[in-house]
């Protein structure tokens, strides 16, 4: 076994264990169930024990394989800090501010407007880091987060950007067809589950609507996928302000009539209480904060 895919089987198993089941793992990581069980088979081979006990259903990893799991995740861990500390050790040029954020943000509300922070402040290098798990953190390294919630963070101040809306949006046609049809529950729902987020799934947005349907459709791990398989013309999905905001606007997407709810929650900008001094810091949080209350 290469170093290369003895570290990617490790990284298999700790997933494996932290989530409990190989199914859900396989649904994390994109791959097939197969694909999860040769892994871990090729890495019990080259550390000559069993680390899944395949008598159970699910299968449950064996005390070693709990050993190893947690071994890896505490290198992993090892590895994040140190790099966070490189990080910190280069970037003390107060023109340089490095920002954490869901890929998301990043992708569909961030990038799009950065071309604009650059004309205005040339001079400053935005750092743009998405979090492993999908949930930004103040961490060592990190001077600004924005993320999403409701404001109750401690590690820093925090400016809310805007208010977080929710909406079942896709294709014009596809919602078109949906209606015809019957309504949501004729059509197929792209939904997004993560361990690692907090979002509203369909299946929460249809209890608060007062459906009793179980939604159809398929799943994945993070938005991007979703907002393309949307764009396919696969289903609806339950489309954010923060993410499929400008789809809507352009006409790309339609939204369902009647479906729009405020569930509370808003994306906030927050600085750390070390980075967030640095003129940089300050100057991109005043234009964030400037571009959320023009949108």
């Amino acid at each position: 076994m290469t170093d290369r895919s003895f570290l990617h089987a490790l990284e298999t198993l700790e997933l494996v264990c932290r989530l409990g089941s190989m199914h859900q793992a396989a649904a994390r990581l994109n791959v097939s169930p197969p694909a999860i069980t040769r892994a871990i088979r090729l890495l019990e081979s080259e550390v000559g024990a069993t680390l899944m006990d395949r008598s159970t259903k699910p299968a449950r990893p064996t005390e070693a394989g709990e050993r190893l799991a947690r071994a890896t995740r505490n290198g992993l861990a090892l590895i994040e800090d140190t790099i966070a500390d490189i990080r910190t050790e280069n970037s003390s040029n107060d023109n340089h501010v490095t920002l954490a954020c869901t890929i998301g943000m990043a992708t569909y509300w961030l990038m799009p407007r950065l071309p604009n922070f650059y004309a205005r402040h040339p001079s400053i290098t935005v750092n743009v880091q998405a979090p492993p798990l999908d949930r930004p953190v103040l961490s060592r390294g990190i001077d600004i987060a924005l993320r999403y919630g409701r404001g109750d963070w401690q590690d820093g101040e925090t400016i809310k950007l805007f208010d977080e809306r929710i909406c079942p949006v896709g294709r014009p046609d596809v919602i078109g067809r949906a209606l015809k049809q019957g309504g949501l529950s004729q059509a197929l729902l792209i939904d997004v589950r993560s361990t690692s987020q907090h979002w509203l799934g369909w299946t929460e947005y249809l209890r608060a609507s007062g459906e009793t349907f179980r939604p159809q459709g398929e799943v994945f791990d993070n938005y991007i996928q979703a907002v393309q398989a949307t764009l396919d013309g696969r289903g609806l999905m339950l489309g954010w302000k923060s993410i499929t905001s400008e789809q809507v606007s352009d006409g790309t997407f339609g939204s369902w009539p009647g479906g729009d709810k405020d569930v509370g929650t808003a994306y906030f900008i927050s600085s750390s209480k070390t980075g967030g001094r640095k003129a940089a810091a300050q100057s991109f949080v005043k234009w964030a904060v400037d571009m959320a209350r023009d949108q």
